[in-house]
């Protein structure tokens, strides 16, 4: 195993240990106190380093920079990750494990409880026979969502520290909390930042690289009955849990979630709540395409406008509230940091991927607050889930992708 190779692979083992799983229904930054710990030791790490203007504000946004070593002003460019992990399985006491030189096949995760890595159910994971990846031992997620982006910036860095050689402008990195319940952005501070553009490496698999991400909004349907004794009920009670049903049956279930890929838009119904005298519907509304997503949101203020038509205007209150927008729009008047993502993947033996994300980055929030910022692959697969992995080669080659990108913004025109 390469010198690079290595220390990544060390870093990133080190760094899954920390328990930064994010809370949804914490008011706190950050949500929770393990991301702080984390934050703080990547300071200390970075100040061992010898970076420049490291700085670890109260909420745990963790700021430094990589002085130019260039005798020319260049753009300042920035590389992003988060510390958090996501509340969907359980980041305490993770228990990660390198299958060297992986066969193919499945891989037993825990032998004695049965959890295994199936190549029939993950097919995915064919693709990385000869890679050395590493897995959990089946009990929680594995954390590369998106500790092997903050391993791959920081070892990024201390590559470009090595080789000074390798001319390049200064160089921002940053590592926010919270991303994983959608406040990653919300207290990161731009100006600060001091970034022409910049890069989030959150993505998946070799190559990923994204500048679209959905439109995205949420409505809540919030519904009063009535309810009276079943047995004296004719003509008196208002079911609340049938009215959510019935809105349910408005919204077509053909454009859901598991009917839809690729471009397509759909609404995603969350949750049902309540019983006979209230009850909430709560739906996810997304689409790339933003004159799609203006309609499928007035959809849903025309679904409601029907059911007050028909039991009553205090019967219904709907909360419909627009949430992020398609980044695209940001990155595209300067394509050319898309360009030169790709070239540098190409460099570093990258076939590049680009598609659309179905979902939403910082990213998104951050180009609409003045800091252009595509994804890169950080090479994981199975996020948020006990079957998540990453292959050491294709978290070298993300290393390998940054540092090509900081040593060629010298030669953009």
């Amino acid at each position: 195993m390469s010198d690079v190779k290595d220390r990544l692979l060390q870093r990133f083992l080190k760094y899954v240990t920390f328990d930064t799983e994010s809370c949804d229904d914490a008011t706190t930054v950050p949500t929770t106190p393990g991301q702080m710990v984390f934050a703080q030791y990547l300071k200390e790490e970075l100040q061992a380093m010898g970076l420049a203007e490291i700085e670890l504000d109260d909420k745990g946004y963790l700021y430094a920079t990589l002085p130019s070593n260039c005798g020319r002003e260049l753009p300042t460019i920035g590389f992003i990750a988060h510390l958090d992990t996501s509340p969907d399985m359980s980041g305490k006491g993770v228990k990660p494990r390198v299958v060297e030189s992986y066969r193919g096949g499945n891989v037993v995760l825990d032998e004695k409880e049965g959890i295994i890595l199936s190549a029939t159910d993950f097919p995915e994971i064919e693709d990385y026979a000869g890679h050395d990846i590493v897995v959990t031992d089946g009990h929680t997620l594995l954390g590369a969502d998106d500790k092997a982006g903050v391993a791959e910036i920081i070892s990024a860095v201390e590559y470009l520290q090595a080789h000074p050689e390798i001319e390049h402008g200064k160089i921002r990195i940053a590592f926010n909390p919270d991303e994983e319940i959608g406040r990653g952005a919300h207290n990161f501070n731009v100006p600060l930042f001091g970034c022409d553009w910049a890069y989030t490496v959150d993505g998946g698999a070799e190559g990923e690289l994204e500048f679209e991400n959905f439109n995205a909004g949420s409505a809540t349907f919030s519904i009063q009955g009535c309810n009276v004794h079943p047995g004296y009920a004719k003509g008196k009670m208002l079911n609340a849990l049938r009215i959510a049903t019935e809105i349910v049956r408005s919204i077509p279930a053909t454009e859901s979630p598991e009917c839809t890929d690729g471009y397509q838009g759909f609404y995603h119904l969350m949750s049902i709540n309540g019983g006979v005298d209230s009850a909430e519907v709560s739906y996810i509304v997304r689409d790339h395409c933003r004159e799609t997503f203006e309609s499928r949101m007035a959809f849903i203020s025309k679904v409601a406008d029907g059911i007050k038509a028909k039991y009553g205007a205090g019967v219904l209150s709907l909360d419909l509230k627009e949430q992020y927008r398609n980044m695209r729009e940001q990155v595209e008047p300067k394509m050319y940091i898309i360009d030169l993502a790709k070239i540098a993947m190409e460099k570093a033996g990258v076939k590049p991927l680009v598609r659309p994300i179905r979902g939403g980055t910082d990213g998104a929030q951050l180009s609409f607050m003045g800091l252009p910022c595509p994804n890169l692959f950080a090479g994981g697969i199975n996020f948020h889930s006990r079957y998540e992995f990453v292959s050491v080669q294709v978290m070298e080659k993300a290393v390998m992708t940054i540092v090509n990108i900081a040593a060629m913004v010298k030669d953009l025109k």
